[in-house]
């Protein structure tokens, strides 16, 4: 299978900024890097441009910076047959068509993956906080179940999932659950499978895991009830994978600007100012992927904040790795926060 490549072409001076633009506007989730000619220099995908951000390439930055040179390729004219052998070879999605001038004429598509692919990778949403900082709302209301626009936030979260081919759930809940259980059922009327886990006292997010009837027999997802996102938790999924991680740690750039000159001494000699520097930072995003071996770092009734299984779990030699998140992504924790988030939703998300 063929597609149109009209929109999925850059130059090798293009910016990651415009190039993170056309991955995300095509269904490929890949950008092709050809010279003046046409000649197929590189590919780019969403893994390649995370792992040049977390290594600290600017939006602005060419995408010669974190391009894949040498891409497998097939030459025009090569059978339909020979190149879905290729590809499952290979594990790909996708190959580039070259003429014998290497000049980009089609990418070749796997059969099977023109739609969302299926994924039995089980979701854990956390829903069972107070909500303390949305009061008054959060009296009558769990915060998960807090309308952004005519939807609950937890179905929101939901539906994101859904969409990118998850369907199986776990919603751990406490203040409220009845609210959230009465609103959801099994999940069945969205399409989707949906258990519960209780706490019965405040157990943190690593702590609520002991509480799983069955532990997942492949890695799965456990995120915070009340965040909204674009995240590609398939992007996510597979870095996790890629890496051989035991677990993946979602992250989010955070800036802070000193709002003053910054003065830098030896002693009482001034060495350089700077005038209210920004200083960068990525800050934990409450999004995570894990591999079953964490159970093995968790007791049973023991209260346990994720900070504190992940580094149970990187000290006993295991590999922790960090996901950017350069997508939508919003902490609806504060009043402010949910304001923000209900007047950006249509633009964001659509209805």
């Amino acid at each position: 299978m063929m597609t149109d490549l009209k929109k999925m072409t850059v130059d090798a001076d293009a910016s990651l900024r415009r190039v993170m633009e056309i991955i995300d506007s095509g269904a490929r989730q890949i950008a092709l890097v050809t010279n003046e000619v046409g000649v197929l220099i590189a590919t780019v995908t969403d893994g390649d441009v995370r792992r040049g951000l977390l290594k600290g390439v600017g939006l602005d930055a060419p995408v010669s910076e974190v391009m894949h040179l040498n891409p497998t390729t097939l030459l025009k004219g090569a059978s339909a047959a020979s190149a879905q052998r290729l590809m499952r070879e290979r594990g790909l999605s996708h190959i580039p068509v070259v003429d014998p001038e290497g000049r980009l004429v089609a990418l070749a598509l796997r059969e099977g993956l023109t739609g969302v692919e299926p994924r039995s990778t089980r979701v854990v949403l956390m829903a069972g906080g107070l909500g303390m900082r949305l009061r008054p709302l959060t009296e009558t209301l769990p915060k998960p179940m807090i309308p952004v626009g005519d939807k609950p936030l937890l179905e929101r979260i939901v539906t994101r999932f859904q969409d990118q081919g998850f369907s199986r759930f776990t919603l751990s809940v406490n203040y409220l659950g009845h609210v959230i259980r009465e609103h959801f059922g099994d999940g069945k009327w969205l399409g989707v499978q949906i258990e519960y886990i209780e706490e019965t006292k405040r157990m943190g997010t690593g702590g609520a895991l002991s509480l799983m009837p069955h532990s997942p027999d492949e890695s799965f997802v456990v995120m915070n009830g009340d965040i909204l996102t674009t995240t590609s938790f398939g992007a996510m999924m597979d870095f996790h994978s890629e890496t051989g991680s035991a677990v993946t740690i979602c992250a989010r750039e955070f800036n802070m600007q000193v709002p003053y000159g910054v003065l830098n001494t030896e002693g009482t000699t001034l060495m350089s100012m700077e005038e209210k520097p920004v200083h960068k930072h990525l800050v934990n995003a409450g999004i995570y992927a894990l591999s079953p071996l964490v159970f093995e770092h968790i007791k049973d009734d023991e209260r346990l904040d994720m900070p504190d299984l992940i580094n149970r779990v990187k000290d006993a030699g295991h590999k922790v790795s960090v996901f950017p998140v350069r997508e939508y992504w919003m902490d609806i924790g504060r009043v402010e926060d949910l304001d923000r988030a209900r007047a950006e939703y249509e633009t964001v998300f659509g209805k």
